[in-house]
């Protein structure tokens, strides 16, 4: 599966890379904690929401460290899912921690 880190995907999001961002986490905690531009597709609700997930754009998907998230992966590329699907190492966590100290932890 592939990863990209946290610093990564911030450095290809400010070169205006089109990346879609999908947040896996439940909404109580995306209330809490979110990156700018990510959508929220709890990953029990991955699989009946796929319409919404743009095969032809590079995904990159995230969760609080990175669990959730690559389960949410596995289960779209078994479902037949095309697009290019990449999990991010450390999740929100990682974010707050690399990138952006103003995103709270939990």
């Amino acid at each position: 599966m592939e990863q990209i880190t946290a610093i990564e995907l911030k450095q290809r999001l400010d070169a205006g890379d089109d990346i879609q961002l999908i947040d896996v986490r439940q909404p109580d905690e995306y209330e809490f904690a979110k990156i700018p531009g990510a959508r929220l597709i709890p990953l029990g609700e991955v699989l009946q929401r796929v319409s919404e997930i743009d095969p032809n754009r590079e995904t990159v998907v995230h969760c609080k460290m990175g669990g959730r998230s690559a389960k949410a992966i596995e289960a779209l590329q078994q479902a037949g899912f095309t697009g290019k699907l990449i999990n991010m190492a450390g999740g929100i966590t990682a974010w707050s921690n690399d990138v952006d100290p103003n995103v709270p932890k939990y």
